[in-house]
């Protein structure tokens, strides 16, 4: 069989509109997979309103409920083998895969991938899993020990580490760094647009967290912060990235947004924090308006593609010393870590690189130029394919 051009099967739960890490990194190496001669295509869950198959810059795209986390949550996951088995055996004869590349389905649900995992061995297709988290519970340890992956590609060192950490062999676990479209994301981008809808935002000092508001993400350590910030720069305005339309297993969303709103109310900082949903456009004019961007999260991050973003667009970026983040962001050189919810330190670096323009635009250059040299769309999708031809040369 030619290695040249391969048929790719991934899956995934969520897909734009859902919006995320995992999802963004798809629109980023599915169609760059195209683009290299590749037929991809994408089984993912249902959206309220979108069609259930169409094209996306030439990956086949194919949405079913029972790939929907949210409705599956609430449903549960009793009973459903039969009709599960009867969707991927569907998807995977029409897609008619050389490799199936499933994401973070080493969770959730152990009837999905046992019923993928059996499909892989009767195909005779290598089952690769790219792991984006990680878990402190038995489904986690039994799915990621269990199944059969021909491979396991984790998005960070941190996220290796904690899977070698529970018995794996590390030989079949490769670190494969998210990857950012530096063309999308470049400086120079027009604003207008975002202040015409924000004008809240003209002539201030924006200070931007590019994640979804969540307590894990650390948006209640941004606000504590910024309530310091405040008292030197009274106009400077934090913005926060709503949460529309994404995966919310648990469904926690909602109690984090209560608190953050209380606490926004709390210290009378109504009119210096924004909080709303944004399209892409929208991200790439607010990292353009923004002076500097943060992260501080108190999860333990597995990467971070916002970095990515941030790096892009050379603004500098203050993370916390939490998981795969002190990879990518280097303490003094394109950016600052500090440790886990201290807002006083986070406050303190803000101040420090709003009084240094030098040092601020430092960063951001060097970022933008680490993001040319190791972040690239097509490092990322390379990295990807060598493992699939790694895993297809391979016994099984």
């Amino acid at each position: 069989m030619s290695r040249d051009s391969l048929n790719i099967a991934h899956l995934h739960w969520g897909f734009p509109p859902i919006i995320g890490g995992v999802e963004t990194h798809l629109t980023i190496i599915l169609p760059e997979m195209v683009k290299m001669g590749h037929k991809v295509s994408l089984l993912t869950g249902s959206v309220e309103g979108v069609e259930g198959r169409y094209k996306y810059e030439g990956v086949n795209i194919f949405r079913t409920p029972l790939m929907d986390l949210n409705w599956l949550y609430k449903r549960g996951l009793k009973g459903l083998e039969d009709e599960v088995d009867e969707v991927f055996l569907s998807f995977l004869e029409e897609a008619k895969p050389d490799v199936i590349h499933v994401h973070n389905m080493h969770y959730f649900s152990e009837i999905h991938i046992r019923s993928l995992e059996k499909f892989a061995r009767e195909r005779g297709n290598p089952l690769v899993l790219t792991a984006h988290n990680v878990w402190d519970d038995i489904l986690f340890l039994e799915l990621t020990h269990k199944i059969n992956w021909a491979h396991i590609i984790a998005v960070s060192h941190f996220i290796k580490k904690e899977i070698i950490g529970i018995g794996m062999d590390d030989t079949k676990i490769t670190v494969i760094h998210h990857g950012i479209d530096q063309d999308k994301f470049s400086p120079g981008v027009d604003t207008s647009g975002i202040l015409a809808k924000y004008p809240q935002l003209r002539k201030k000092q924006v200070i931007f967290h590019p994640a979804r508001v969540g307590l894990a993400k650390g948006c209640d350590i941004s606000i504590k912060a910024m309530s310091i910030v405040k008292q030197k720069y009274p106009d400077i305005v934090l913005v926060l990235a709503g949460s529309k339309n994404i995966i919310d297993w648990g469904e926690s969303q909602q109690k984090d947004i209560a608190y953050m709103v209380s606490l926004i109310k709390h210290f009378d900082m109504e009119s210096n924090v924004l909080i709303d949903t944004y399209s892409l456009e929208e991200v790439k004019e607010l990292y353009e308006v923004s002076s500097l961007c943060i992260y501080p999260s108190s999860g333990a991050e597995p990467f971070g593609l916002t970095m990515l973003e941030a790096m892009a667009m050379s603004r500098a970026m203050i993370v916390t010393n939490m998981g795969g983040m002190p990879e990518v962001i280097k303490d003094g050189i394109n950016g600052f870590v500090i440790a886990v919810r201290d807002f006083e330190l986070l406050a303190a670096k803000i101040c420090q690189l709003l009084e240094d323009n030098k040092l601020r635009k430092r960063f951001g250059y060097t970022g933008r130029q680490i993001v040319e040299s190791q972040y690239t769309k097509e490092k990322v999708t390379k990295d990807t394919l060598s493992v699939y031809r790694k895993a297809l040369d391979s016994p099984r």
